[in-house]
């Protein structure tokens, strides 16, 4: 059965202002990579583009932004293409202050909407569960670093 979301979260020692900054913030939305480079409209129906000197450019549209609480964007997986029905998912971060830092809950939806066989739409979860469970863990050591 093709599940129809991811949801993760992880705890960051640091405040929401900074993982704010490292999901929205064209300084540090590609840290993750080092052949990356980034631009951002940070408002809804803006763009976010990652450019990859490997891979191509991956758009993510911007769906809702409030500030240092939440935002929404979809993006579609092939490189280059426009995030549309049939090929993107909805992705959105949640940022809630916990103690002395921030819990960042992420949830990718739509996997059962893309139009792709089920096999694939499987393999795109599958393979997404793990990403989000390294962009999490990448995310909380270049936040805490920026906060040392």
């Amino acid at each position: 059965m093709v599940p129809d979301q991811i949801e993760r979260e992880i705890v960051i020692d640091a405040p929401v202002e900074t993982i704010w900054a490292v999901l929205t913030d064209v300084k540090h939305v590609a840290h993750g990579s080092t052949d990356a480079t980034a631009t951002v409209d940070l408002r809804p129906g803006g763009l976010i583009e990652l450019r990859y000197e490997e891979w191509g450019t991956i758009l993510h549209r911007i769906v809702a932004v409030e500030p240092v609480r939440s935002f929404s964007y979809r993006w579609a997986r092939p490189t280059d293409v426009e995030p549309v029905a049939g090929n993107s998912t909805l992705v959105e971060f949640t940022l809630t202050p916990e103690g002395t830092g921030t819990r960042l809950r992420v949830v990718e939806s739509g996997f059962r909407d893309l139009d792709i066989p089920d096999e694939e739409k499987i393999a795109r979860a599958t393979e997404n569960t793990g990403g989000w469970e390294e962009y999490l863990a990448e995310d909380k050591t270049y936040a805490e670093s920026l906060t040392a």
